[in-house]
């Protein structure tokens, strides 16, 4: 009875130390009598008792690094104080149990002093523009020497960039000034737009007043030339009309007692007006040879 147990216990011992579940995502290196023997992949695996080792088990899924927080000096010497973050993976179980020690504090000692360098290239002003331009130079630098690591720098990113309060109060001024400076110039260029804007219109007003008094003038000249027109047509057929009168039969002697009546009444008119001397001819057959002279005068000939 004792032999079965301790039988059984054997085998309960062998069956642990021989069959391995690896899970998803993680890879465990094996080692046989002291030597890398192989990477088991998720799933079920076999090893041979006391012979064979996991030695190292690995997570390949991304993993996020904090960046311990460290002081930079810029081109122009100004001191930034910078924290990040790194985002890595491993691609190789063998090579990250044997390329380093530990590779995660190889990976951030490196992330460090590749941001040192980085920013110590560029001034402060660069430093808040390019923030991308730092980042994926940190990762090209990270990743040519974690190759040999097995790992995989997928990105880096900057946290923070404090500068020291004296630099942080000098570019608030700085701001400042240029936001009212724009503020001014804005100021300007609505006065100047205005100003345009009313010589524009003035000049509009003017050329529409001055084409209004050329199209008033236009037509009170073709107005006073249609009226100097109509009057002279009027005119030449009144005159049409009384010459053809005339030279109906008993045309002249209507003509001779219209001079007549014209003549007595131009004379009556000057004799009704107290303050006109009229002087009446003696020899009333001088009126008769003055109506005569106008027949003359209208006379047409036959």
């Amino acid at each position: 009875m004792e032999i079965g147990i301790i039988l059984l216990v054997i085998a309960v011992i062998f069956i642990t130390k021989s069959v391995k579940v690896v899970p998803q995502q993680h890879a465990w290196v094996i080692e046989r009598l002291g030597k890398y023997n192989g990477t088991l992949t998720p799933g079920l695996s076999f090893l041979m008792p006391f012979i064979d080792r996991v030695a190292y088990k690995h997570v390949l899924k991304e993993i996020p690094l904090d960046i311990p927080s460290q002081v930079c000096i810029t081109r122009d010497n100004t001191q930034l104080q910078v924290d990040g973050i790194l985002y890595f993976q491993v691609t190789d179980a063998m090579r990250a149990s044997y390329g380093s020690s530990n590779y995660v504090i190889a990976i951030s000692q490196l992330a460090q002093t590749s941001l040192r360098s980085v920013i110590g290239k560029l001034e402060l002003d660069k430093t808040f523009e390019e923030r991308d331009i730092i980042n994926a130079q940190v990762v090209q630098a990270i990743d040519e020497a974690a190759l040999n690591w097995g790992v995989k720098v997928l990105r880096y990113e900057i946290k923070d960039l404090t500068p020291p309060k004296e630099i942080l109060h000098a570019m608030q001024q700085q701001i400042t000034a240029e936001r009212e400076k724009r503020a001014l110039i804005a100021a300007s260029e609505g006065r100047r737009q205005e100003q345009i804007n009313i010589a524009t219109g003035e000049r509009e007003a003017f050329i529409a007043r001055s084409e209004g008094e050329k199209q008033a003038a236009i037509n009170n000249a073709q107005g006073q030339a249609a009226s100097i027109l109509a009057v002279a047509e009027a005119n030449a057929q009144a005159i049409e009309r009384v010459a053809a009168a005339i030279r109906q039969p008993g045309g002249e002697q209507a003509v001779q007692l219209k001079v007549a009546e014209q003549a007595v009444n131009a004379y009556s008119k000057v004799a009704a007006d107290a303050t006109t001397t009229l002087i009446v001819p003696s020899n009333m057959t001088e009126v008769a040879a003055l109506i005569g002279s106008a027949m003359k005068m209208v006379q047409l000939p036959k």
